[in-house]
């Protein structure tokens, strides 16, 4: 009776009886979607595969999610550069305090291999910092014992000024014998109006084999325009290097860093007689560049800035001629690497509230117009925006003093660009100091420039603007 009933209204009031079907049909529809979600989710929650916690996921460029998903995180064999730095500073720092309350950097499903004598066996291992799990839920739950961060951890997150600069500035063991590896801390101190210095204490040779040595390198522009240079060589036997810390020895000449602070003495003889350095170097907070290597075939280039702005302290001695400074405007950088054929260009700079660095290697071997050079830009907060361009334009030419048929450029321009990011910086050459090399047959000149910028552009939707002074590196014929 119900079925006939059913039939007949269905008959008689066909359009209204097809509207309500079609509805049921889309209910029942989505009711089924929803299940198939909810199923789905219950099964990404139970993967070990998959990251929890925290509310949003940070993965390398480029990564495609739904593959990721479909071989699950340890599928991916990725990782993350320069983790540490993005924990710290770019996304943990004070610049994303307002929008960021905690970041949980994790390992997850990582292969690792287990050998107890004559038996290997392949385990998943994953690593979290527990105080930065739980502060994004997704800590342990723990039914015995206890999970917390040990100092190792606390290190990883929020190092101390001391561990900070000795996890930047620590020195390296060259992977295999060349003579022409070599690794160096640089500084530069602004001493007045037309006076500064280069201070460089290096290591070089094949370390392995004992055919290696040290080298104090001292440049002073006196306030007439004059350079006077002095160097002091020293033999392996008085040189030590630190592989954990910043610390160096060479002769006479050290670099100690204690508690975030440098103290730099060096000494080294020359034309004008010897030269003494006795300083206190401070970098200023979150103004530092964090390691980074370059590794192609033959070549190896290392670089790091643990103080692109910093203020010295100290003396600064010519024989009997000393001067005194206090928070003079200074830098500091970190370079290791094979140098066989390899130029660069580089510069570093600082104005009223801005400070920038830019760099890149060339090879002999690589098409110079396709090299990418990186841009940085720095404010209080540390790294604002890491920019790339491909050239350098320069454009005049002007003699450079005591090197007879040398020319440095007058002007140097760079547009660098980052997605929506755009930044152009000008700088004019006002002084120039040029340091023949004879490298593999070829002859070139190191120049090493001083001059004044001005940078401007958008970062962020934001526009910038600076100037000021810094140096500059180039190589010419």
């Amino acid at each position: 009776m119900i079925l006939t009933l059913a039939f007949r209204h269905f008959w008689a009031k066909k359009r209204r009886s097809a509207f309500l079907l079609l509805g049921f049909a889309l209910g029942v529809g989505v009711m089924i979607v929803l299940l198939s979600i909810g199923e789905a989710m219950l099964d990404q929650s139970r993967d070990v595969a998959l990251v929890g916690g925290g509310e949003v996921t940070v993965l390398p460029q480029g990564i495609d999610v739904e593959a990721m998903r479909t071989g699950g995180v340890s599928g991916m064999f990725f990782g993350i550069d320069h983790a540490r730095f993005l924990s710290r500073q770019l996304l943990g720092g004070p610049r994303q305090a307002g929008i960021v309350r905690a970041v949980a950097p994790a390992i997850e499903g990582k292969i690792v291999y287990l050998a107890r004598g004559g038996t290997t066996v392949a385990v998943r291992a994953g690593g979290e910092i527990p105080s930065r799990a739980g502060a994004v839920g997704a800590g342990l739950d723990i039914l015995a014992g206890r999970w917390r961060d040990i100092p190792a951890d606390s290190d990883w997150v929020a190092p101390s000024p001391g561990q900070l600069y000795n996890e930047l500035d620590r020195f390296h063991v060259p992977p295999r014998p060349d003579s022409t590896w070599a690794e160096w801390d640089y500084f530069n101190v602004i001493v007045g109006a037309g006076e500064w210095w280069y201070i460089t204490l290096m290591v070089a040779g094949e370390v392995s084999r004992g055919r290696w040595g040290g080298q104090v390198l001292l440049t002073r522009r006196r306030p007439d325009g004059r350079y006077e240079r002095f160097v002091a060589r020293v033999p392996a036997g008085r040189v030590a290097f630190d592989t954990a810390a910043a610390d160096l020895t060479v002769g006479e000449s050290t670099v100690r860093q204690s508690v975030g602070i440098y103290r730099i003495t060096a000494r080294a003889a020359g034309d004008a007689g010897e030269a003494r350095v006795d300083l206190e170097l401070r970098p200023r907070a979150y103004r530092y560049f964090p390691p980074v290597e370059l590794r192609e075939e033959q070549l190896l280039s290392g670089y790091a800035v643990p103080a692109l702005v910093g203020d010295a302290s100290g003396t600064l001695c010519v024989v009997a001629d000393c001067r005194r400074i206090g928070d003079a405007p200074a830098y500091h950088d970190h370079n290791w690497g094979v140098w066989r054929g390899v130029t660069w260009e580089w510069g570093a700079a600082r104005g009223g509230a801005l400070a920038l660095l830019y760099g890149g290697v060339n090879t002999p071997d690589r098409d110079r117009a396709s090299v990418p050079f990186f841009l940085t830009v720095v404010d209080s907060l540390g790294v604002s925006q890491v920019l790339r361009f491909k050239a350098i334009r320069y454009s005049g030419s002007r003699p450079v003093p005591h090197s007879p048929g040398v020319t440095a450029p007058e002007r140097l321009e760079i547009v660098a660009a980052r997605e929506g990011d755009t930044v152009r910086l000008g700088v004019e050459v006002e002084d120039a100091l040029a340091s023949r090399h004879e490298a593999e047959g070829l002859s070139r000149h190191f120049l090493q420039m001083r001059g004044r910028f001005t940078l401007a552009g958008r970062i962020a939707g934001a526009a910038v603007a600076d100037s000021g002074a810094g140096f500059f590196e180039t190589y010419v014929p």
